[in-house]
């Protein structure tokens, strides 16, 4: 997902997820996006200081699944389990800056 896709889908409300389903990206009320580690609270910037460059890869963002999802093969969401940080099974990645 670019930049602009992943602040669209955070602003209509859907759930964009970076890596796998353990990191969301949110806006907080001061409007910026961060990306947040579920289990632990750990959060970094969606960008750059700039606000230009992604921390993280275009093709490591993705919208969470639906419960219909499975219904709709053209969805641009990835199934748990597939990203950076994640090892086989579909274990959860390591809390930002502990990545090994």
């Amino acid at each position: 997902m670019t930049l602009d896709e992943i602040k669209a889908a955070v602003d209509a409300g859907q759930t964009v997820h970076w890596a796998n389903t353990g990191y969301v990206v949110h806006k907080d009320r001061l409007g910026q996006y961060l990306i947040t580690y579920q289990p632990n609270g750990s959060c970094i910037g969606l960008t750059d200081r700039e606000g230009h460059r992604l921390n993280g890869e275009e093709t490591e963002f993705f919208i969470a699944r639906s419960k219909d999802s499975a219904e709709n093969p053209g969805s641009k969401s990835r199934p748990d389990g597939q990203g950076r940080g994640v090892a086989p099974g579909g274990a959860g990645a390591l809390p930002l800056g502990r990545q090994l």
